[in-house]
């Protein structure tokens, strides 16, 4: 067995390779950079039990980069995470979750040449911050609240009268500004200084995303903790979508960032159940969305509530549930990312779809899975009549297949009989 002291001599990477949902490894790492792993829900991260001073770390859905430093223990501990899914299908899926027009799936980001998912983002981010910005920075009205000494716009009389007690000057005026310091130029300044501080982004990146924040340093940064401004996509900003999307990646993602004490995590994580999630579910609502202006039949919701009682007490909220015309249910999807068990996919899986199946009044659920060893399978419900489906979608395939297999979820749903 490995003393104390030799455990202490091993050196510590700096940085740590894990792979989504593989085997635990086996890793020499300072107690409170694995404490920190450990409390950050990042990666599973336990002791080792027969070597002081190791640590087992196994990676989950969560994939990404994150950077921690812990004090006495010098350079930062960069953990990457990588995904199963080659990086553009990942990119692929995320244009589901971000941007449901499909404004900007079709070969707009370019990530191949990218093997890991934070260079390939910020790259990506990069290249589209720059595409909006080669007109220039747009420019829009900005409301704007100040004491002035000449009359601009309108005169505040109740702030007036509330902070100047009668005197004329200053005056408290209200004007709408011509400025290029607007959300949609903050949002992307936000995200590119927030990529210029994490782990592992290329020099040649790195350089190029300073050359963006130059461009946008007229622009009012957000400080860490304010609120993300809010934009909404219209004909004027219509060059900015594809940056404002990728930009809210960054910022809205699954990110890791903060330091209790000398401690500190910083990176940046997408979890693949949610991204997953989304997929599946946008997917599916864009075709009935599409058949419905065809010819007027079913409408999609996603999240929606129900109730499993009858005093309406117990709350379930399906992924994707699908309504006839007359608002009736028709079908109920739910989407699992997930490791699959040696035997299949999980039990509990099944045990949930068949509440759903009997609140909603239905005879047949479908689970969404990422494809694994398990192929499609239906199973009937003993004396209660109620057919649960199980369907894999192969996330390595190009994207024309993967819609395809939509589609043919889809069409089982909308054959699905009623009680």
């Amino acid at each position: 067995m490995t003393s104390a002291a030799d455990a202490s001599a091993v050196d510590t990477p700096r940085s740590v390779e894990l792979v989504e949902h593989a085997p635990a490894s086996r890793l020499a790492l300072p107690d409170a950079v694995g404490r920190a792993l450990a409390a950050s829900d990042i990666v599973d991260a336990t002791p080792d039990p027969y070597t002081p001073g190791h640590w087992l770390l196994r990676a989950g859905s969560k994939v990404g980069a994150v950077a921690v430093t812990a004090p006495g223990c010098g350079e930062p501990v960069t953990v990457r995470i990588t995904p199963k899914v080659p990086i553009v299908r990942l990119f692929f899926l995320l244009g589901y979750s971000l941007d449901p027009s499909r404004s900007w799936r079709d070969g707009e980001v370019e990530v191949a040449e990218h093997r890991d998912l934070l260079p390939a983002l910020a790259h990506a981010v990069e290249r589209q911050v720059d595409r909006a910005l080669r007109q220039g920075l747009l420019q829009g009205y900005q409301a704007t609240e100040e004491s002035a000494l000449v009359v601009r716009g309108r005169v505040r009389e109740s702030e007036q009268i509330r902070r100047r007690f009668g005197a004329m000057l200053p005056i408290e005026v209200a004007y709408d500004e011509f400025t290029t310091d607007i959300a949609e130029n903050r949002i992307l300044r936000a995200a590119v200084e927030r990529l210029l501080r994490l782990p592992g982004i290329p020099r040649d990146v790195r350089r190029r995303l300073l050359h963006q924040r130059a461009r946008l340093s007229e622009v009012t940064a957000i400080v860490r903790g304010q609120p993300i401004p809010d934009w909404r996509p219209t004909r004027l900003n219509a060059r900015y979508h594809q940056a404002l999307h990728l930009s809210r990646a960054v910022l809205h993602g699954a990110s890791a960032e903060h330091g209790p004490g000398d401690l500190r995590i910083d990176g940046f994580l997408f979890d693949m159940n949610k991204l997953f999630e989304d997929f599946v579910t946008t997917a599916l609502r864009e075709t009935f969305h599409d058949r419905r202006h065809a010819s007027g039949s079913h409408t999609a919701r996603l999240q929606d509530a129900h109730h499993l009682d009858e005093a309406s007490e117990i709350r379930m909220k399906p992924d994707f549930v699908l309504y006839r015309p007359d608002g009736i249910p028709c079908a109920v999807v739910d989407a699992k990312y997930k490791a699959e068990k040696r035997g299949g996919y999980p039990d509990a899986d099944l045990y949930q779809m068949l509440a759903y199946c009997t609140a909603l009044d239905l005879r047949e659920g479908h689970l969404v899975y990422a494809k694994g060893n398990a192929p499609h399978a239906a199973h009937q419900v003993r004396h209660a009549g109620i057919v649960i489906h199980q369907h894999a979608l192969d996330l390595d395939q190009e994207p024309t297949g993967l819609l395809t297999d939509i589609e043919q979820v889809a069409l089982r749903l909308v054959n699905t009989p009623r009680v």
